[in-house]
């Protein structure tokens, strides 16, 4: 018997991956300094990987895969600091701090998701997407401090 509620928790993800990729993409395109490009497109293929094993799970329900969720500890940069209006020519520290706001709304949503089920298949595929969220948010929130903050000759 196919689990209606566990396709539409599948659905949902596989849009949010994909709309996820699709803003990096986009906003790839809006700033100059390829360094912040680069980081753009690289989370754009991320977040095309999670929606390419999200499909595949839901296709080929693979559980086995699902398990060992990586533990990361945030620096909750993102929850503290408003994410900025998108706009061309952006500075870097800017579209990292965007990246990680959005990163932090990926890592809430699968959290949230994973509360709604006891332990078991689901809980545990959704934990461990909410991790990689959380180590992508972890990436950018380390380029936003060292954008913003960078290290001077005077030390």
């Amino acid at each position: 018997m196919k689990n209606l509620q566990f396709d539409a928790i599948i659905e949902k993800a596989i849009a949010n991956e994909e709309e996820a990729r699709l803003f990096y993409s986009n906003l790839a395109e809006k700033v100059t300094d390829k360094a912040t490009q680069d980081t753009l497109l690289y989370l754009a293929a991320e977040e095309g990987k999670h929606k390419e094993f999200l499909l595949r799970y839901r296709r080929d329900n693979f559980i086995s895969e699902a398990g060992n969720a990586e533990q990361a500890v945030g620096d909750k940069i993102a929850a503290f600091l408003a994410p900025p209006e998108v706009n061309y020519n952006m500075d870097s520290k800017d579209v990292y701090l965007l990246a990680a706001a959005r990163e932090l709304k990926s890592y809430n949503f699968y959290q949230a998701m994973a509360g709604l089920h006891p332990a078991g298949e689901i809980k545990t595929m959704l934990l461990k997407m909410a991790a990689q969220e959380l180590m992508h948010k972890e990436k950018v929130e380390y380029l936003y401090s060292n954008t913003a903050f960078a290290q001077t000759a005077g030390g």
